[in-house]
């Protein structure tokens, strides 16, 4: 019974080694630095445009946000940021656009609930914890300082 158990583990783990993908560090180094560097860019020029529009430094960054927060969401909604990020790996991952993606990507996948519920219950599932410790953290903070304050 060894024997037999022996030569399982080996065919199982030639089986893992077959099935395992293998990645290029380095490529995906430069992939991911070329797709945050082009939506960081991307950001700059709306950032640009913005301020050379008339609008202040946070009116400018408001209008940056709102637009890539959108052109995230779009662009997941209609599929093309899953395959971006796919190539792209942790380059995708830019804050802003990347949290736009996992709440949209959440909330596409809707179909087993249906679109009032599924979309509704769903696109919590990966910004309700950042909100719930945001919030929490806030409050938190916002004691410590009023604490501070109250005893200088």
């Amino acid at each position: 019974m060894s024997e037999v158990s022996e030569r399982q583990k080996q065919a199982y783990n030639e089986y893992v080694k077959e099935v395992t993908p293998t990645h290029n560090l380095g490529l995906q180094m430069v992939k991911a630095f070329i797709v945050g560097g082009i939506i960081c860019c991307i950001g700059q020029f709306i950032l640009n445009t913005a301020g050379n529009m008339g609008l202040d430094e946070q009116s400018a960054g408001s209008w940056c946000s709102l637009i890539l927060v959108f052109a995230s969401a779009l662009l997941t909604g209609i599929g093309l940021y899953p395959r971006l990020a796919k190539w792209g790996g942790a380059g995708a991952l830019v804050p802003i656009t990347g949290f736009a993606n996992s709440v949209a990507a959440c909330a596409v996948e809707y179909s087993v609930e249906g679109q009032v519920f599924g979309v509704g219950c769903k696109i919590f599932t990966i910004a309700g914890p950042v909100i719930l410790y945001g919030i929490f953290t806030s409050w938190v903070l916002g004691l410590g300082y009023w604490l501070y304050t109250l005893f200088l």
